[in-house]
């Protein structure tokens, strides 16, 4: 499948790094982490389908992905 001589995949890459990306425009560090994690979650996605499927890409964007989530629901502020 292909839009604009664009493969599925690559639109999945692309919208990951487009989230990736405006998740840096938040003002709250809270949404950052909401729309990063997000974004992180599509390049996990987009790291399975590559083929050969991407190992360092599923690494990475899952251990963000899991400092997101320790920031966002375990670090209870002081």
């Amino acid at each position: 499948m292909e839009f604009f001589g664009i493969s599925g995949i690559e639109w999945v890459g692309y919208a990951a790094m487009a989230t990736v990306l405006i998740s840096f425009l938040m003002k709250s560090v809270s949404k950052l982490r909401i729309v990063n994690s997000f974004g992180c979650l599509l390049f996990v996605f987009y790291g399975i389908l590559l083929n050969p499927i991407s190992i360092p890409i599923i690494i990475t964007n899952t251990a963000i992905f899991c400092i997101n989530l320790y920031y966002l629901l375990g670090k209870k502020k002081l």
